[in-house]
């Protein structure tokens, strides 16, 4: 039972997506959507891999198509890199010439707020996918000025740590390449807390057999 346990811990392990540095190239895989729609679009969250590791994909880039089972190379920026290097070059709505977006670092840190509110807010995915898609291209929706709002509040609390923004390799277009996705990524913290944990574990068991 304890050795069936480790593996189950290993396996977790494994299958969590780590932080990348900033700007790592990455191959990524459009798996599905949730079935959420406005019938027209399918909204976030979908699903993906990045570099066989399945993710969770939320869309940041309404100028842009992607369809299920596409392939391609991506480039991956972390969000606190990023800020921290003043260099959102690789993205999107950083990089990119024709963008209406003005700041991306708040830009960016108001569109991973908002992802981190899909959870619990099921009931209105399509309201927070239009106001993500209205940060990035302003006046691209309208009825979305609650979440607007709150993104301006409450960018503030995120850890820029914990998201990587992915989109595909340069020259980075406004038009006619890949969606750009955000990826949420675990604390640094609980990835520390878990390897402790199978440490300890395997310790544990170390002992167990010496004493059998």
């Amino acid at each position: 039972m304890k050795v069936r346990l480790l593996g189950f811990l290993v396996v977790a392990l494994v299958l969590v997506p780590l932080a990348h540095a900033d700007q790592t190239q990455v191959n990524m895989i459009f798996s599905g959507v949730n079935g959420a729609n406005d019938g027209q679009y399918y909204v976030s969250p979908y699903n993906g891999k990045m570099d066989g590791t399945p993710v969770v994909l939320f869309c940041d880039d309404i100028l842009n198509d992607v369809s299920v089972g596409e392939h391609w190379a991506a480039n991956v920026t972390n969000l606190a890199a990023a800020i921290n290097s003043h260099n959102f070059s690789a993205t999107r709505y950083g990089g990119a010439a024709g963008s209406k977006v003005t700041d991306p670092k708040i830009a960016y840190e108001e569109v991973a707020w908002l992802t981190t509110q899909f959870a619990g807010h099921p009931g209105d995915y399509i309201g927070l996918q239009y106001a993500i898609w209205d940060i990035m291209n302003p006046g691209t929706y309208g009825g979305v000025q609650y979440w607007l709002d709150q993104a301006a509040k409450n960018y503030g609390s995120i850890n820029p740590n914990n998201f990587e923004i992915v989109t595909n390799l340069g020259p980075v277009e406004l038009k006619g390449q890949v969606q750009e996705f955000i990826v949420q990524t675990p604390e640094p913290s609980a990835l520390a807390l878990l390897g402790f944990g199978l440490l300890a574990l395997g310790i544990l068991l170390g002992r167990n057999r010496l004493h059998a």
